[in-house]
């Protein structure tokens, strides 16, 4: 019997992404799975339902995934759509494992087995699975736009009639996926750019974009690409180094983020005084507290004569290709387990055991027991 994928509508209100686009959905048909979607889940992504003509349109939540053998999410599931999945049934998505004791023990109690791609192995075989990077690189996009939007400043350098107009001067901290995108982005746009990472194995990287490595003289390399733990010593040395970069910034982009964890406080109050009047500052970490002093998720907030700026739902700002990107994500972690049309579990395999959050009433996970205390 072939497999039923059920979508439902995202219970977020600000969550505008949607877990199936129509070219995956034709994908999943073409596997032998039969996918069912509630009327107007593709609303906020700009999705009409007449736009998914191999899929079954449902008139609600419960009828989309009630019957599902596998359903497939953005943000995790409230609990009243919890309870309305079967038991035995597969969730798939982005299922914030270390936010939620009671959700986690609701999945498991509830017989659900989840998959969390934020659990995905770092491995070459799982790139093209890996969601965490793919909208990563959207938020790094999207806070370069912000910053430039809100800049009282052009980006680009201007030769008009009467002189000529400098280019605005940024620093991107971080230069993972989202730092790497930002300063990609700003670049195009025009800006003169720096970039700052505790890593300065990143240097190679940041300096291909077309920008400048701040170097610190710290180094946190550690062990298997991690950053080790700096010394109070070498954390002062850090911020001294740092406050000159950021005081001479028109535009700071923070992207210093770890799942699971509260952001690292990067940037200061006192860093902020000491920046130019009118300067941004776009602090991507702000719903994991924020990498700086000051930053409130969801607001615009002026600290002295500086704004900034804590954006929430970052990728949400560009539903349709954050949308693709995501859903090829999830086709590629489970279309190797679709089979002749029937959904086969393989607990063999390195990535899917390695993602499996709840399965057979217990949460299988053993960092996410370990990091909530379970």
């Amino acid at each position: 019997m072939s497999v039923v994928i059920g979508i439902a509508t995202e219970a977020d209100a600000g969550e505008r992404r949607l877990a199936v686009v129509p070219e995956v959905v034709k994908r999943y048909r073409g596997l032998g799975a039969e996918v069912v979607m509630q009327a107007g889940a593709g609303g906020a992504a700009h999705f009409r339902d007449e736009d998914f003509p191999d899929a079954s349109i449902a008139a609600d939540a419960a009828a989309a995934i009630g019957e599902a053998g596998l359903v497939l999410c953005v943000q995790p599931p409230p609990p009243k759509l919890i309870k309305k999945l079967k038991p035995g049934t597969v969730l798939l998505g982005m299922l914030q494992p270390w936010s939620d004791k009671a959700r986690l023990k609701a999945l498991a109690s509830g017989g659900i087995t989840s998959f969390s791609l934020e659990l995905l192995p770092r491995i070459t075989r799982s790139q093209s699975m890996d969601a965490l990077s793919s909208q990563a690189a959207v938020a790094g996009y999207e806070c370069a736009l912000i910053a430039a939007d809100h800049s009282p400043k052009f980006f680009p350098m201007l030769t008009y009639a009467a002189g000529t107009i400098r280019p605005a001067r940024v620093l991107v901290i971080g230069a993972g996926v989202a730092g790497l995108q930002a300063i990609a982005t700003a670049r195009r746009i025009g800006a003169m750019v720096e970039a700052y990472d505790v890593r300065p194995e990143t240097r190679e990287q940041v300096e291909s974009l077309g920008a400048r490595f701040v170097d610190t003289g710290v180094s946190a390399a550690g062990s298997g690409g991690y950053a080790r733990e700096l010394s109070d010593d070498e954390k002062a040395r850090q911020a001294e180094k740092l406050a000159k970069a950021v005081a001479q910034c028109d535009a700071v982009i923070s992207t210093a983020a770890v799942p699971g964890k509260k952001a690292p406080v990067i940037v200061t109050k006192e860093m902020i005084a000491a920046m130019k009047p009118g300067a941004v500052v776009v602090d991507m970490a702000a719903d994991s507290g924020g990498n700086v002093e000051g930053t409130v998720a969801g607001e615009k907030t002026w600290i002295g004569e500086v704004l900034v700026i804590g954006p929430t739902h970052i990728q949400s700002r560009m539903p349709v290709h954050a949308s693709e990107m995501y859903a090829k994500n999830l086709f590629n972690f489970i279309s190797p387990f679709i089979r002749d049309g029937e959904l086969v579990l393989d607990w063999d395999d390195e990535v899917m055991a390695g993602c499996c959050l709840t399965h057979d009433g217990e949460i299988r996970h053993a960092g996410v027991r370990e990091a909530l205390g379970l």
